[in-house]
């Protein structure tokens, strides 16, 4: 089945809007003592974006890397001060030499990947010998109440559950490469949950704001906000304050590449 596809040269202007510059997330801590505990010196992130997670990075690893397949995306990761190096290219075929990067990750992207599996091979021949490949990111599969979005845009789980793998599947894939010392554990919970109209300030119920919402037709698009809206008056005529739920889970799956 062919993988509905993202815009992200439409969402790159706004993207950054998601993310909390100021305030170093759960993730970042978790990215950032991984790369400290393997002596990270030379580190790839695939599908890198706006390069967020790389500019944290930076402090820690002397020579990041970024590959993204959207020049949009790029162009916003080069705006930032950090010198990153940057490349544009396919997760599929990555366009470095062999065994030359101390860690490789993505964050929430392995679902946009046309053959996920084929990544975990490229990841494993850039990889040195002994390091790491992690994969971080949730799964929709166990989070269908966990999300207000999943509930008033209609079709959005089931095409979150149709495009993104389970856990079980990437481990499969990470052991098939050659991975070994595969687990998983959870590095975040977002636990953000919305009151009434304050659900219309949240910065992921914009269009553009995360893929789920930037794969709707403007029309369904449209049609979930009115099914919020109806739902707040709703609650408001009953003299009540509707609570949305975002409590999301992030995992990190880590695999090594055999060696030493």
């Amino acid at each position: 089945m062919t993988k509905p596809k993202v815009n992200y040269d439409a969402l790159a202007p706004q993207y950054n809007q998601r993310f909390n510059e100021e305030q170093p997330s759960d993730t970042e801590r978790a990215l950032r003592a991984l790369a400290r505990r393997v002596g990270a010196r030379h580190v790839l992130e695939v599908a890198c974006g706006t390069g967020h997670w790389l500019a944290a990075l930076h402090e820690v690893c002397p020579a990041v890397y970024g590959l993204d397949l959207s020049a949009g995306m790029l162009s916003q990761a080069r705006a930032r001060p950090q010198p990153l190096r940057l490349a544009r290219g396919r997760a599929e075929q990555l366009p470095f030499a062999t065994t030359i990067f101390d860690l490789v990750y993505c964050i929430n992207a392995i679902h946009h990947f046309d053959e996920p599996e084929r990544f975990i091979r490229e990841a494993q021949r850039v990889l040195r010998a002994g390091q790491p490949l992690a994969v971080i990111g949730g799964v929709p599969h166990e989070q269908r109440e966990s999300w207000y979005v999943y509930e008033f845009f209609e079709g959005c789980y089931e095409t979150d559950v149709a495009r993104f793998p389970t856990w079980e599947q990437v481990a499969g894939w990470m052991s098939a490469a050659g991975f070994e010392g595969i687990e998983r554990r959870e590095v975040e919970r977002i636990v953000d949950h919305r009151q009434g109209r304050a659900v219309l300030e949240d910065p992921f119920l914009r269009k553009h704001s995360c893929s789920q919402l930037a794969l709707l037709s403007d029309e369904a698009y449209a049609a979930g906000l009115a099914r919020i809206e109806a739902a707040l008056v709703a609650a408001e005529t009953q003299g009540e304050t509707l609570l949305f739920p975002v409590d999301l889970s992030v995992s990190m799956l880590l695999g090594y590449k055999r060696g030493h």
